[in-house]
């Protein structure tokens, strides 16, 4: 239900990492560039057919039409992760479909880097919104249909920041530590509920990538890692066997500054 694989030929991907994906559905939040768009690559790359999940409707459809050409299966669908009613409908169409998903990716991200006493209670909502509860009203409406279905896998983004915090970071950090509690809460409730679900968290460190580089654009690249990197993680994740589970991995950069 989840890609993992006891076998030991597993399909190539182009990052190293093998796991057959193979009549897989996955869904990635925030999929149209950056770590969603490579790894909405990674998934497609393994034989997943992916639903690129973004307000950002043109970069979707050209990474779609990319996927397709490469001999990929994606699809976009529009979606504010921050709209649970949204969420739900989506959910909706996808059973009305009889196409119910086995992977989860929770990627979508956003932050506004300012001192806590120049935010405004619109930034702190839409940061917190984006990166917590955007992430919460997908794992409810996709758990309980794993648990049903008895399998699947849902990974969650997270960030150094949900270990160690920096200055400007307030509502960024308070989000992503709130997600890392959630994906362990869910983590646990699953080996309770369903052995057949996996539960991942995937702390990456700085990426060059837009989430970066538009903020900071004379970032030092050097500091950075590939996106591409952080998606093989993923694979990693989905491709353990059944009888073990990752509940957490960390991949940074050499030289990631903020971690441990």
């Amino acid at each position: 239900m989840d890609g993992r694989d006891d076998s030991s030929g597993r399909g190539a991907t182009g990052g190293g990492v093998r796991v057959d994906l193979r009549g897989r559905r996955a869904l990635v939040t925030g999929g149209a560039r950056g770590l969603g768009a490579s790894i909405c690559r990674a998934l497609a790359g393994a034989g997943a057919s992916v639903l690129v999940a973004d307000v950002r409707k043109e970069p979707a459809r050209e990474l779609c039409g990319e996927l397709g050409r490469s001999g990929g299966e994606a699809r976009f669908v529009e979606l504010d992760v921050r709209d649970a009613a949204a969420v739900a409908e989506v959910f909706r169409g996808l059973e009305a479909a009889d196409r119910p998903l086995d992977i989860l990716v929770n990627n979508a991200a956003v932050d506004v880097s300012k001192p806590i006493e120049h935010l405004t209670a619109e930034e702190v909502t839409r940061v917190v919104a984006t990166n917590l509860l955007g992430p919460m009203y997908l794992c409810l409406e996709t758990y309980r249909r794993m648990v049903a279905r008895g399998g699947g896998h849902i990974v969650n983004i997270l960030s150094t920041a949900s270990n160690r915090t920096w200055t400007e970071a307030g509502p960024y950090a308070s989000a992503k530590t709130g997600l890392r509690a959630f994906t362990h809460t869910l983590f646990k409730e699953a080996q309770r509920d369903c052995p057949g679900i996996g539960v991942t968290g995937i702390i990456a460190g700085g990426m060059e990538t837009p989430f970066i580089m538009e903020r900071f654009p004379d970032a030092d690249t050097s500091m950075l890692q590939s996106p591409d990197v952080v998606a093989d993680t993923v694979l990693y994740a989905l491709s353990v066997p059944s009888t073990s589970t990752v509940s957490e991995l960390v991949v940074v950069p050499r030289k990631e500054p903020s971690w441990p």
